[in-house]
């Protein structure tokens, strides 16, 4: 058993979410994992709406929990979630987005994961959609990354070199945390209107290349909301470039040739793009066919610009 009156440390970063938020937090005072074994930390990150009210009163309203609340003004869900990690007491730091929900007993499923795994560094699991009201038809798995959707395998494996966990459920030990010095900041996340992604990218390339071996678990699962009226065309364009732009970072900060081998990958993955829009619309679903390909026009965009 890990030895530390609180094993494991839910780090939850939140920015205008104060309609989901509760839910989230509920979904950890029911779990199976005795309360005096995690602690939760929020984060806000300068919410403009009412998230602070919506957690304190939560908080004072399970006052026998081992809730902390703070904010972080520097706007990015990488610095909130480096200054979550600061104050962690557990062993095992858990990311957890402020519109997912987690499974009654995934904080219990997490600790035993770490208990029967010893070389494991990192751990990722299952993240499900929670359309609202409904999926739309133009959803494909090529484009669900953008809205959480992750299912990387039906049993417990290794991520291969260039796969990882994504930032909705993500697990590491505390040691390899501080080890890396926790999220790249000049990956930030959103930040007003602009996103630069790729912070969790970034992250567990950086645990690999300790010699880390991050795994992926399907029964360790949270709901994740998407709320359908948002997923406007410039809504995804900002994901979809935001990505681009963090693999921009990234590379850039390896150097040029790696900047150029990106731009190259991802001309070729725009043409395989073109052939699987084509797939979809002469099977019958033409409204699948546009948004892989804008998909991918997107986040070049954000890698070249």
């Amino acid at each position: 058993m890990i030895e530390n009156a609180v094993s494991i440390s839910v780090v939850i970063c939140t920015y205008n979410r104060a309609s989901y938020i509760q839910d989230a937090m509920e979904s950890l005072v029911t779990q199976t994992l005795d309360k005096t074994a995690f602690e939760v930390i929020i984060v806000n990150n300068n919410s403009t709406d009412h998230t602070q009210q919506v957690c304190l009163d939560f908080l004072r309203a399970h006052p026998d929990y081992d809730f902390q609340y703070l904010n972080e003004p520097k706007q990015g869900a990488s610095f909130a979630r480096n200054t979550g990690a600061a104050l962690a007491k557990g062993q095992l730091l858990c990311f957890m987005d402020d519109d997912a929900v987690a499974g009654k007993d995934y904080l219990e499923r997490i600790v035993y994961f770490f208990e029967s795994h010893p070389d494991a560094g990192g751990l990722g699991g299952k993240i499900i959609p929670k359309y609202i009201p409904a999926e739309p038809a133009w959803m494909s798995y090529y484009v669900s990354s953008m809205v959480g959707n992750f299912d990387y395998s039906d049993t417990v494996e290794v991520f291969s070199p260039n796969k990882y966990p994504l930032e909705s459920n993500m697990i590491i030990r505390k040691a390899d945390f501080d080890a890396i010095s926790g999220f790249n900041t000049a990956l930030p996340g959103v930040v007003g209107t602009l996103r630069i992604g790729g912070e969790g990218k970034d992250f567990f390339m950086r645990l690999k290349a300790l010699g880390r071996v991050i795994y992926y678990d399907p029964a360790i699962v949270v709901q994740h909301v998407v709320e359908v009226s948002k997923l406007t065309p410039e809504y995804l364009y900002r994901v979809a470039s935001g990505m681009g732009r963090g693999e921009k970072v990234r590379m850039k900060e390896i150097g040029s040739l790696a900047y150029y081998k990106k731009i190259a990958e991802y001309l070729f993955k725009l043409g395989a793009a073109v052939i699987l829009g084509c797939k979809y619309f002469l099977q019958g679903y033409p409204k699948k066919f546009w948004p892989i390909i804008q998909f991918r026009i997107d986040t070049l965009k954000g890698l070249i610009e």
